[in-house]
């Protein structure tokens, strides 16, 4: 397995990995319960630059030249800038308002999602790539990180306190009560 930064020519896996972890909150940003539009969706803005979900804000997993998992990560300062695209783009395809909380904020570099295939679920690949942000951007880079874990999620919270990130709040995001936790 190797991790590497995004491509455009990876546009398809990460918006099928991206959908893994966020599915229902694509379905509320484009007002509809269609996997291929909300596909399309994503793979429009991640083959674009500037967005919160551009390849430029994506790190993927390889396993024999095949994609297993991508994560989103950006610069919680930067997010309004980020969305902006985001919420245009949801206005043109599908005349849709984007009205929503603000996940992150300056002061960390934000895991926006982690989408792993799920045949390769359960076998240490979301550790890694965790891993490997936490080497990245905690340890060369001395960013914090953070992220929201659903409180309907308690595995995903077990793993993330196993790795060092504690709870600093909480947040709501597309009605959804959720924990934030960071890791320095």
């Amino acid at each position: 397995m190797i991790i590497r930064k995004a491509t455009t020519k990876d546009a398809k896996e990460i918006a099928t990995c991206m959908m893994l972890a966020m599915e229902e909150i694509v379905y509320k940003f484009i007002g509809e319960n269609s996997t291929k539009k909300a596909l399309h969706f994503l793979e429009s803005l991640i083959i674009q630059k500037n967005n919160q979900y551009s390849y430029e804000n994506c790190w993927i997993i390889e396993d024999n030249n095949k994609v297993i998992a991508a994560t989103n990560i950006y610069n919680g300062a930067d997010l309004e800038k980020l969305r902006a695209p985001v919420a245009s783009v949801i206005k043109t395809m599908f005349n849709q308002t984007l009205v929503y909380e603000k996940e992150t904020q300056p002061g960390e570099y934000y895991i926006d999602c982690i989408g792993v295939n799920p045949s390769f679920q359960g076998k240490g690949v979301g550790s890694k790539i965790l891993q490997f942000l936490i080497d990245e951007y905690v340890h060369k880079k001395n960013e914090t990180l953070g992220l929201l874990v659903d409180k309907d999620n308690p595995n995903a919270k077990k793993l993330y306190l196993k790795l060092g990130f504690k709870v600093v709040g909480k947040k709501t995001l597309v009605d959804k009560e959720m924990e934030h936790l960071q890791i320095q």
